[in-house]
């Protein structure tokens, strides 16, 4: 297969972050990014919010065959982003396609509260989309972004590209495996600091199920049932995989559901566990992988009680 531009000589995914200030530095380096792979015939991808993709849209050349996408409703949970990615780089691949080339961004609300599985999204795609050849841009607005979250750009990208065409290694790069392993203390939603509606240890999972529903303060039914779903995935996890005892906590608000499932384990074995299908489901981590399609957020942390992932349903904070 022939690719161009920086990554001609490269095997796999090329992933470059683009860190702007502006506007017109998005648009530096964003259009050549795509003019030249709509010039070279190669699929060209954009990602975008409906702001910024209307900003690169008018920019372009109108004949420019540049595929737009609805970035804020692709970027919904970050293991349905992968699935979905990998669906369509699969038929390009197929098609015949030697590059291909994405421009992408994290919508805005997902920078704060929410950013640890995206975190954990940019460093697993360095292994999920790595069997393509593919070339992504993954756009972050300095002018919005937390410092935080500019340091995980860092960690996860193993390069910049910069407006003036500038290709950087990033220094503080981490190899995947290494960043998902660490599972460092997660902030608590503020109805944790309430004490919980319903504590349960070593329940059934149908137990668990119910307790949604009676902790339920209204969500519309389809999160509902996500959420049962997701929390029935996870008690049945821990109770096979963890070790004993496995408390699940309980909270609701006006807006959301809360719950918080601990075992006195580790953890999981595979630090992709929830975002990969995985390699050997009778360990337990496709029932990660399902929960993390159906649950609005995620979020695993290992503290002196043991391994806790606490799941969200409704709008997650």
């Amino acid at each position: 297969m022939i690719r161009t531009g920086a990554p001609a000589d490269h095997v796999g995914y090329f992933h470059e972050a683009v860190c702007y200030g502006s506007d017109d530095e998005l648009l530096a380096v964003v259009l050549p990014f795509l003019t030249g792979g709509a010039d070279a015939g190669e699929p060209t991808v954009v990602a975008l919010g409906p702001e910024k993709a209307d900003l690169v849209r008018r920019a372009l050349p109108r004949s420019a065959a540049v595929t737009f996408l609805g970035g804020d409703s692709l970027y919904a949970r970050p293991a349905s982003v992968i699935r979905g990615y990998r669906e369509l780089f699969a038929r390009y691949v197929v098609g015949g396609a030697g590059q291909i080339r994405v421009v992408g961004e994290i919508p805005r609300p997902s920078l704060g509260a929410t950013w640890n599985w995206w975190a954990r999204y940019e460093a697993a795609i360095n292994q999920a989309y790595d069997d393509f050849p593919l070339w992504s841009l993954c756009a972050y607005d300095t002018r919005v972004c937390p410092s935080w979250v500019l340091a995980d750009v860092a960690r996860t990208h193993p390069r910049t590209l910069h407006a003036d065409g500038r290709h950087e290694p990033s220094a503080t790069y981490a190899a995947p495996a290494a960043f998902l392993s660490a599972w460092p203390p997660v902030a608590d939603d503020p109805l944790q600091s309430l004490p919980p509606l319903a504590t349960l240890v070593d329940p059934t999972a149908a137990l668990a199920r119910h307790t949604v529903r009676l902790v339920d303060p209204g969500l519309p039914a389809d999160e509902v049932e996500d959420l049962v779903i997701a929390v029935s995935e996870v008690v049945t996890n821990a109770l096979r995989h963890g070790r004993p005892p496995v408390r699940v906590r309980y909270w609701s608000g006006a807006d959301r559901i809360v719950v918080a499932v601990t075992d006195s384990g580790p953890g999981p074995a595979d630090p992709f566990a929830g975002l990969l299908p995985a390699r050997d489901a009778v360990r337990g981590g496709l029932g990660l992988w399902i929960t993390h399609q159906s649950c609005n957020h995620v979020t695993f942390s290992l503290g002196p009680e043991g391994f806790t992932l606490r799941l969200t349903g409704g709008n997650p904070l």
